[in-house]
């Protein structure tokens, strides 16, 4: 019999994880430059949010990947064009 104790998985139960309620998606606005630098950082890297965020000075991994949803999922399309964007 094997004596040794055995290391158990970490697991993060549902309350332990982090969820962005809705309310913290407000639209996030970008300059035209940040916005073009997003759109081809993205063709090169992919979602590599924290590549390039460094790229964009005062602005954070979340922030990208938050803007990046918001302008690619069809949920956000309304909240768009209410913007006029």
């Amino acid at each position: 019999m094997d004596k040794r104790r055995r290391k158990q998985a970490k697991t993060v139960s549902y309350a332990e994880s982090e969820e962005v309620s809705s309310i913290e998606w407000d639209f996030i606005d970008m300059t035209e430059q940040e916005e073009d630098l997003i759109y081809r950082m993205y063709k090169l890297v992919g979602d590599r949010w924290a590549l390039i965020a460094g790229r964009i000075p005062g602005r954070k991994p979340e922030e990208i990947e938050r803007f990046w949803i918001m302008r690619h999922a069809e949920g956000f399309e309304g909240k768009r064009k209410g913007r006029g964007s």
